[in-house]
């Protein structure tokens, strides 16, 4: 749940394998966060590992748009 996360807090965001080339949740760092609506937020998270996250994808910031898939750790 997306409830009470800031700029620097550690949490996990799950990637699925068809967009990401990899499944599960990864540990991260949240960077920013960019208001959407009133109730949701993009939530950029720089990853701890992203080659092991993203195989060949290049990408070490993503953002985060469903609260289902970000958690604090």
């Amino acid at each position: 749940m997306s409830d009470g996360i800031k700029t620097g807090d550690r949490v996990e965001v799950f990637l699925n394998a068809k967009t990401w080339g990899n499944e599960g949740w990864f540990p991260g760092t949240v960077t920013r966060i960019d208001p959407y609506s009133e109730h949701r937020s993009f939530y950029w998270v720089e990853l701890d590992d992203a080659t092991e996250a993203m195989p060949g994808k290049g990408a070490k910031m993503i953002s985060v748009l469903n609260p289902k898939n970000i958690r604090k750790m």
